[in-house]
């Protein structure tokens, strides 16, 4: 079976006719088995459903609405749905019921939740009712270019045409669509193609309820986190978070990630002051090999909620990732490894704005990278004015208290969108 599918996926990525002759019959099918679930199943007024990135983890904006939700009195009498591809993994309570994703209970509480509350997307063959409401919350401030917006054509599954038809067959579904700035309201209403599906006032701009743990942890939280991890307390850590690559792609397997840096150099150079934790995009399939670094690398891919990686990091480094953003609430250093970044800007996304705005140094090479991070207590000096107007301008609206104005919107009424 698995080498059935590689072939196809490697047709589909040389012949786009027969690429979306695929897609269309797995569009029929799984609309044909859902609608199964669509007739049979009545809207609950009373029943949530959540899901962040299709199953993957417990976390993001969906975790902060959840949490605030099932934590007040208010909305005792609601029920709640948790989606997961591994739901053995996770026990939330008896409020809170656990399905696998694609399964028999996922359609049944996919057809009768009164909402959805999500941060990717749901299956473009889900038929959703007039009478159900999807929260979009998406999952980060867009540093790179998202769907409508995308111009260059470096990606191996997907044309630019085929983007973007996909991407209205997602978007017409949204009754609402979280955002924390202006900015983001801006590119996501562009992005999406709200306006020209009717969509243009469905955004709440009200922060982002993902960041609110970032404003509400304790000292007690950092210290837990680490003893989990088995980190040494002797040592400061640097948070690696790369974004994945549209052109990297095997067949059979997923989104893969070649590693462009040199992790001996940095062992070298680095292993006596810190420690680095790696974490990969959820779309990454491939797995790393971290043995010869035992104790200088920690891999937590796997890490459910990234927002406890970054109160205990010292240092973020990434690349194009959107995660910056959100750590930037923390006001700690930040450092930008772009490797690649005039193949990645010309040849696969391209970015929103002039990099120059970012609140920390770009770098290319390891030698350049190693000379920041030890020279890292000068970064203040030279960052702090771009740091503060770069959360003036993304970080505006983060305060900790995202989630119940996003709730007060859509279950209360109380606030306007």
């Amino acid at each position: 079976m698995n080498k059935i599918k590689k072939m196809i996926v490697d047709i589909s990525k040389k012949n786009i006719i027969f690429r979306n002759i695929i897609r269309k019959m797995l569009y029929i099918k799984n609309k044909i088995k859902y609608l199964r679930y669509y007739y049979k199943y009545k809207v609950d007024d009373k029943l949530i459903l959540f899901e962040v990135y299709n199953g993957r983890s417990y976390a993001c904006s969906p975790k902060s609405i959840y949490e605030y939700m099932v934590n007040n009195k208010k909305y005792k009498d609601y029920k709640f749905v948790w989606a997961f591809k591994n739901p053995e993994k996770y026990d939330l309570g008896k409020q809170t019921k656990i399905v696998k994703t694609n399964s028999k209970e996922y359609f049944k509480y996919l057809s009768s939740s009164k909402y959805w509350i999500v941060n990717s997307l749901v299956d473009v063959a889900i038929k959703k009712k007039k009478n159900q409401v999807y929260l979009q919350c998406w999952h980060g401030t867009p540093l790179k270019k998202l769907r409508y917006d995308i111009e260059a054509k470096g990606a191996v599954l997907n044309s630019i045409n085929e983007i973007r038809k996909r991407n209205d067959l997602d978007a017409v579904k949204f009754d609402y669509f979280i955002s924390p700035s202006k900015f983001c309201t801006e590119k996501f209403t562009s992005a999406f193609n709200l306006k020209k599906l009717g969509k243009e006032n469905i955004i709440i701009e009200k922060g982002y309820p993902r960041n609110d743990y970032l404003f509400n942890y304790k000292k007690e939280d950092v210290e837990k986190i680490k003893k989990t991890l088995k980190l040494p307390k002797n040592k400061k850590i640097i948070l690696y978070a790369p974004t994945f690559r549209d052109n990297q792609h095997t067949s059979g397997l997923g989104y893969t990630y070649n590693l462009g840096i040199d992790f001996d150099k940095l062992k070298k150079e680095l292993k006596k002051d810190y420690i680095i934790l790696f974490r990969t995009h959820y779309f990454i399939s491939n797995s790393f090999d971290f043995s010869k670094y035992k104790d200088f690398i920690y891999d937590v891919s796997d890490y459910d909620d990234i927002n406890e990686l970054y109160i205990i990091s010292d240092i973020l480094l990434t690349d194009y990732s959107s995660v910056f953003f959100d750590f930037a609430n923390l006001k700690r250093p930040i450092l930008f490894y772009m490797y690649d970044l005039d193949d990645y800007k010309n040849n696969l996304r391209d970015f929103y704005f002039d990099l120059d705005i970012l609140p920390g140094p770009i770098v290319k090479n390891e030698n350049d990278l190693i000379k920041e991070i030890k020279n890292i207590d000068d970064y203040d000096k030279v960052y702090s004015d771009k740091y503060k107007k770069f959360n003036q301008k993304f970080n505006y609206l983060d305060d900790g208290n995202a989630a119940k104005r996003v709730v007060d919107v859509i279950f209360d009424q109380k606030s306007k969108i």
